[in-house]
């Protein structure tokens, strides 16, 4: 399947009057983190770069002391306006958290707001279960593009409860955009839509990867000093697709450290299994880092460890970090994922069965024992993330998209 195309910044779609105007409905926003956030943010600010008209609507994740309340049930947040740099962000309040059903009583008349403003394009990121709704009671959200970051995969009864909001939303989508190629294969819903699928990596700012702040190096002697080597790393939130279980199960097959940035609700669970498998002084849980943090890390680490168990997991952005940061993958074998695709095997990383605490050791011990293995894939990484999945062309192709749909 190709990938979308690619246009220079001379050739960006714009009106005669004025800029194209484009409203990305997104879960939450950065600083909440995760890949959706993460990318709604990036993609946001390469086209505003481009010269288009860029806002944002998703659900407010914090409380008024700004604490990160995504994963509480009944914890209220409210509505919050504020522009980051030239994107403008609406952040609507909820009541509560159901079922991955955000109870947000403002987000009508946040969409009826955005309707007035006139977009050329609406981006929608799934799954969403929120902005679908929204998304299928405002009838003007039209032309609409949806990027599909991935199925819902473990969450059965919810799944069928909202594949027909999906399905309504998908066709009246004019273009549907998986993140690689090799998800969209591996999708029943997308391939419903085929005629409409065009897929489009995520990509990342680079810069601070390859050239990183004093901040950035001086997390990375930090914690070379305070972990030694190897230093195993994982990246990302505590959530049961993540596989961090079979991480620390590995970590009792290799020697070093195990550092896990990243927090959520199996914090505890993990803390305890680490005790239970005797590796408890072998595993840091570090919880949130900034940005310098994150890339102080990468660079600190041996190898990242992506251990990721389900297609839940359909692209793993992190893994574009590592490799921009010159840091080697070990990744999952996730049938019908991006991941694999993103990082390949004896590439720029090492690929193992998924749930395989074996095998992740294995190919860790790799890493230690095979001269010039882990320079070769650091190499390599640094490449494939410069050619594929830089900010600004993944900017470049998104508009090219938008210039089809309105064609």
């Amino acid at each position: 399947m190709p990938l979308a195309s690619h246009r220079t910044a001379t050739q960006v779609p714009r009106l005669t009057n004025r800029p194209l105007r484009v409203a990305h409905l997104g879960k939450y926003y950065p600083p909440s983190p995760g890949g959706i956030e993460e990318h709604t943010r990036t993609l946001a600010r390469g086209q505003a770069a481009l010269g288009a008209e860029v806002r944002v609507l998703v659900v407010n994740h914090a409380d008024d002391s700004g604490r990160d309340a995504t994963f509480e049930r009944f914890t209220r947040t409210h509505d919050r306006e504020e522009c980051d740099s030239p994107v403008r962000v609406t952040r609507v309040g909820r009541l509560a958290n159901v079922a991955k059903l955000d109870v947000a009583p403002g987000l009508h008349g946040a969409f009826r707001r955005l309707v007035r403003w006139r977009p050329d394009v609406w981006h929608l990121h799934t799954p969403n279960v929120t902005m679908m709704l929204g998304v299928l009671a405002c009838p003007a959200v039209r032309p609409l593009v949806v990027t599909h970051h991935s199925d819902i995969i473990r969450q059965r009864l919810l799944k069928h409860l909202i594949r027909p909001l999906e399905e309504a939303a998908y066709r009246r989508a004019a273009r549907i955009l998986p993140t690689s190629p090799t998800y969209a294969e591996g999708s029943d819903l997308l391939k419903r839509f085929a005629d409409k699928v065009r897929p489009l990596p995520l990509g990342i700012d680079l810069t601070p990867f390859r050239d990183p702040s004093p901040a950035a190096l001086a997390a990375e002697q930090d914690l070379k000093r305070k972990y030694g080597s190897p230093l195993w790393l994982c990246v990302g939130r505590m959530i049961y697709y993540k596989g961090l279980r079979v991480a620390v199960d590995a970590l009792r097959s290799v020697p070093g450290r195990l550092l896990v940035i990243g927090t959520g609700p199996m914090e505890g669970e993990l803390r305890a299994l680490a005790a239970g498998l005797g590796v408890a002084d072998r595993v840091a849980f570090h919880g949130h880092a900034t940005s310098d943090q994150v890339v102080g890390a990468y660079r600190a680490a041996t190898a990242l460890w992506f251990p990721s168990i389900a297609r839940s997991e359909g692209f793993g952005l992190v893994q574009v970090e590592a490799m921009a940061s010159g840091c080697p993958v070990i990744n999952t074998a996730i049938p019908g994922s991006g991941v694999p695709w993103v990082c390949r095997h004896e590439q720029e990383g090492l690929t193992v069965p998924p749930n395989d605490p074996g095998a992740l050791a294995a190919a860790a011990d790799r890493l230690l024992r095979e001269p010039g293995l882990r320079g070769a894939l650091s190499l390599d990484g640094r490449r494939r993330a410069a050619a594929e999945f830089d900010h600004g062309a993944m900017a470049e192709r998104s508009l090219a998209i938008y210039g089809g749909v309105r064609a």
